[in-house]
């Protein structure tokens, strides 16, 4: 899923709120294996969430951007777990 939503192994690590600096990942001389293991070792690590659809596979942070995936968008207002609107009442993004 890395691989197919663009992203080097470095790119989806999560480095806020998980024991990256902890385990030495900021070594720029880390191999993907190595990071993979870690990844493997420690789910927490992963950036989250990954969303495969026919449309594609990506790394969804913001999550509005799984609206890109989705075959047909949610029709109306459409507000983020937190309350914060991305669609309005006509279905169209609010920037």
């Amino acid at each position: 899923m890395i691989s197919a939503a663009g992203l080097s192994v470095r790119d989806a690590i999560r480095e806020k709120g998980t024991p990256y600096l902890d385990l030495g990942l900021d070594d720029p001389g880390l191999s993907d294996d190595a990071l993979l293991t870690a990844i493997v070792d420690t789910p927490i690590l992963i950036n989250r969430p990954f969303v495969v659809t026919p449309l594609g596979t990506r790394l969804c942070r913001p999550s509005e951007l799984v609206l890109d995936l989705l075959p047909a968008a949610p029709q109306g207002e459409f507000r983020k777990e937190d309350g914060e609107p991305v669609l309005d009442a006509e279905g169209k993004r609010i920037v």
